[in-house]
């Protein structure tokens, strides 16, 4: 099968502010790796990121697909850019973190005997506190940030992707691990080499923690 790109990058977006969506962007445009497309799934912004980021997706159409739905949630945006991705590899980013510029080489360098990895990430957080994320298996527990499948580590064959879809239900990046391994060699691996960002009050998780006061 012939790929147009060895790695597709998938971000979902929903009205992140764009300052946060563009420092994303430009971290997968600035990696030491170049042949990758980036697919943005706008999941029905209602403010001004949508007009934002479709300029800046037309100034570098050349790496960037932009489509538009109304709101489906996460899952089924990264669903919809697996569809569309014409690539060998497939990985996330959320559009409020960013990568480090080895992050698309580093996966792609553990990819020689594994068909999915997930990694470890540097963590930026206000407080201690914020490493520390509530439990899939019962949200009135946490769990320490290290110890989980986090979605956007997730680098993998197009395989696992397209025989694999995501669910939305919190925890589908874990859900989604564990389905893998009944099929295909996956690995958690240490790389810290995608910036997390926990200092974001407005993310999934710190509205899942902030609901539940663990």
């Amino acid at each position: 099968m012939y790929f147009k790109n060895r790695i597709s990058v998938i971000m979902s977006v929903y009205n992140t502010p764009f300052t946060l969506i563009k420092r994303a962007v430009d971290s997968v445009l600035n990696q030491d790796f170049g042949d990758f497309e980036l697919i943005i799934i706008d999941d029905g912004s209602d403010n001004d990121t949508q007009i934002d980021l479709l300029n800046y997706a037309i100034l570098h159409e050349d790496k960037i697909t932009y489509l538009r739905h109304k709101n489906r949630k996460q899952a089924d945006s990264i669903n919809r850019g697996i569809l569309i991705s014409n690539s060998e590899f497939i990985t996330v980013i959320d559009a409020d973190d960013e990568y480090k510029t080895n992050h698309l080489s580093a996966c792609l360098a553990e990819m020689k005997s594994l068909d999915l990895i997930a990694s470890t990430t540097e963590t930026i957080v206000n407080e201690e506190e914020d490493y520390y994320v509530p439990d899939r298996f019962d949200v009135n527990q946490v769990v320490h940030v290290d110890d989980c499948i986090l979605f956007a580590t997730l680098f993998g064959k197009r395989e696992v992707f397209t025989a694999l879809n995501f669910q939305n239900m919190y925890g589908a990046d874990a859900h989604f691990f564990e389905r893998a391994e009944q099929e295909f060699l996956v690995k958690k691996l240490d790389l810290r080499t995608y910036v997390y960002y926990r200092d974001n009050l407005n993310s999934l998780t710190a509205k899942v923690k902030s609901e539940y006061s663990v």
